[in-house]
């Protein structure tokens, strides 16, 4: 059997072919996994777990479907879908993983983070990020209208788009200190995460051992996919017919 990983889909209505490509994903390979772990940013947006949008009705019936048929499904919140809350776990069957989680893959501990939070030389975006994860905040923003929320998601992603332009690909990444800090403190010597939409296999020296952070793709342009069974992790892209 196999585990799968998965982040940074970024489903919307206006990018209906990667929504075309998860439910045949779900409906297929999915079926005859172990189980599927989604590592954030699902969603390109997600207002709250009552937001009408009738293009995520289709998404939750087949991530209910799967659970259904007998496949655990895992998700960890990114930083576009950090509202997702109890009322949509309870609507797919999803368990809500905190970030980050260490999890066993056949014998081997691994942490598993969105990745976010490993982007520490981005100072103004960590300062955004403690503040719209604290629970004060968070229940602040859900009493406000879905208009609201709208307005608030528009404005912030054209903020992030106009500083995001002005900054480095170093910045944007990871942080090697970061990410030794967490191999560190979960006691492993292997990290999978997301967000930062550069799939790859990095080996690097932990000190007294070797490590290894693998990172998912985004679905921008074909998809990405962790399989993990008893031989190890696979890193591949999933071409879009």
């Amino acid at each position: 059997m196999t585990t799968l990983f998965i982040s940074d889909l970024h489903l919307a209505a206006g990018h209906p072919e990667i929504g075309a490509q998860f439910l045949d994903f779900l409906s297929g390979e999915a079926r005859e996994s172990e189980s599927l772990y989604i590592l954030g940013d699902l969603f390109d947006a997600w207002l709250g777990d009552d937001d009408p949008n009738p293009y995520y009705k289709g998404m939750k019936l087949a991530l209910r479907e799967l659970v259904d048929s007998g496949v655990p499904v895992f998700f960890m919140h990114g930083n576009r879908d950090f509202t997702v809350g109890p009322a949509f776990a309870a609507e797919t069957g999803v368990e809500i993983l905190e970030d980050p989680t260490v999890v066993d893959l056949y014998g081997k501990q691994v942490v598993l983070s969105h990745g976010d939070a490993l982007c520490t030389d981005d100072v103004h975006y960590q300062q955004i990020r403690a503040m719209t994860r604290n629970p004060d905040w968070l229940a602040m923003m859900l009493a406000k209208s879905i208009e609201e929320r709208i307005a608030f998601a528009l404005r912030a992603r054209e903020e992030s788009k106009a500083r995001g332009e002005s900054m480095t690909d170093e910045i944007m990444d990871v942080n090697q200190d970061a990410v030794i800090a967490i191999l560190r403190e979960h006691k492993v010597d292997t990290l999978l995460h997301g967000h930062t939409h550069r799939p790859a296999i990095h080996k690097f020296d932990l000190g007294d051992r070797e490590a290894t952070r693998i990172v998912l793709g985004d679905w921008y342009e074909q998809g990405s996919v962790v399989r993990w069974d008893a031989n190890g992790p696979r890193l591949d892209s999933l071409p879009r017919i």
